[in-house]
């Protein structure tokens, strides 16, 4: 769902959800149309990777206060116009006071639509990958904890890592999972949430 229209429709407060999305109206926005929901579109997947590497060491809510800004600056995150990036460009995005300015993150993201790029020109879709780590998916988080990283975010962290992907630990890869679908971390007393 378009992150305008899901912030158009007002959440129900009083609807049971997980606890990180109860603080305002945009988080319960982004958990009741966004997160967790199946994501299969390849340039999607990679927006949604961006984003979850901007928001290490930040909350989630300052990288969905700065999506638009990240948005326009990345070229509506299009992998091959970013994926041309240059140091000029760097110098603008550092200078952009729409974005997190973070020159790590704003190389990560630059040098990951050419690792996307190649995946592509080289017949590799980028959504076939990522599934196909997953192939049980969703993996249903069956601990009673929340986790932070997994066994099988780690391979996924590897394997992004082996193709050219930067700026993508275990921690990231996970978040990245969680917010794509990949896996299922709803509470038990989320509406969202369903038995396995």
């Amino acid at each position: 769902m378009d992150y305008f229209m899901a912030i158009l429709t007002t959440p129900d407060p009083t609807r049971p959800r997980c606890a990180w999305a109860q603080a305002d109206a945009m988080m319960m926005a982004y958990h009741d149309n966004e997160w967790g929901q199946p994501v299969h579109d390849s340039r999607m997947l990679w927006e949604m990777l961006v984003l979850e590497s901007f928001q290490a060491g930040l909350s989630w809510r300052t990288v969905l206060r700065r999506r638009e800004g990240l948005r326009a600056a990345f070229a509506g995150f299009d992998p091959d116009r970013v994926a041309r990036f240059d140091a000029v460009d760097e110098e603008r995005l550092m200078a952009d006071p729409r974005i997190i300015r973070a020159r790590a993150k704003i190389r990560a993201t630059i040098g990951n639509a050419r690792a996307y790029v190649t995946m592509r020109d080289a017949g590799e879709d980028f959504a076939t990958f990522a599934w196909g780590m997953v192939p049980a998916a969703p993996v249903r988080n069956l601990s009673g904890r929340v986790l932070a990283s997994s066994d099988l975010s780690s391979a996924m962290a590897a394997a992004l890592r082996a193709r050219g992907f930067r700026f993508v630990g275990p921690v990231i890869a996970y978040a990245w999972m969680q917010a794509a679908g990949m896996v299922h971390d709803h509470e038990p007393g989320c509406f969202r949430h369903s038995p396995a």
